[in-house]
């Protein structure tokens, strides 16, 4: 069965975290959204008439007849189809966590360019967003992924992932969320290698993995853009705290 994957064209988005698990997984699937006939096909499963099972947005993956929304509920879905979750019940809720954690994290990283909310455009809330990720850069990232980082050196296996001892598809999302860092923030994120060397080590160990490093070169990866969750504006960045 082909996975169908419903997520806005052009952008890696929050779709991004579902792709990587898919590509590592070699996974079969299709990109539903593409063009204007993408969009139209995402429409048709929200709203109203969509049926009982309609999601509030994308991202979301049909499986055949099953539909699943919500970056965390479809990682969960997936990571235990393809051996990307803990063993355990403990360390699978402990993986969950994480991941709602990261969505969390997500969600500010998103609010630094649009702090006043998503109807304004970035331009016409500047002062705002400068705070805004002025308080980001000097205190939300280093709370966020001062605790990642307490989780590697903690987990008991000593296995350099966040939970147990293999890659789990929180470690897929982590390796997503500080490549976004580096685009939206060069300057801020500059010492990531020091001051976060576990999450490093992590970083460049998933890169390496074949089906990642095979991904990452394709045409089939989008780039970060400044249409994305992750974005890029000089003005906003500066040099670490």
């Amino acid at each position: 069965m082909t996975y169908e994957l419903y997520y806005w064209d052009g952008i890696p988005g929050r779709g991004e975290f579902v792709r990587l698990v898919l590509e590592e997984a070699a996974a079969p699937y299709r990109e539903m959204g593409k063009g204007e006939a993408g969009t139209r096909e995402i429409m048709s499963h929200l709203g109203d008439d969509a049926g009982p099972y309609a999601p509030f947005a994308p991202p979301f993956l049909k499986d055949g007849q099953v539909i699943i929304s919500h970056v965390a509920n479809i990682l969960d879905y997936l990571g235990t189809r393809h051996g990307l979750a803990p063993a355990g019940e403990q360390d699978r809720l402990f993986a969950r966590g994480l991941q709602l954690t990261l969505t969390d994290f997500v969600t500010e990283a998103h609010d630094t360019h649009h702090p006043l909310g998503i109807d304004d455009y970035y331009e016409d809330q500047k002062p705002e967003a400068k705070k805004r990720s002025k308080a980001f850069i000097e205190h939300r990232i280093l709370k966020f992924l001062g605790y990642f980082e307490r989780v590697i050196v903690g987990n008991p296996s000593r296995s350099g992932y966040l939970v147990g001892d293999g890659l789990t598809t929180v470690d897929l999302s982590l390796f997503h969320v500080v490549n976004g860092l580096r685009y939206a923030f060069p300057n801020a994120t500059a010492d990531f290698d020091d001051r976060y060397p576990k999450i490093m080590a992590l970083r460049k160990k998933i890169g390496l993995r074949p089906n990642i490093a095979a991904y990452l070169a394709s045409s089939r990866r989008l780039d970060f853009n400044e249409a994305d969750v992750f974005r890029h504006y000089p003005e906003l960045d500066q040099d670490p705290a």
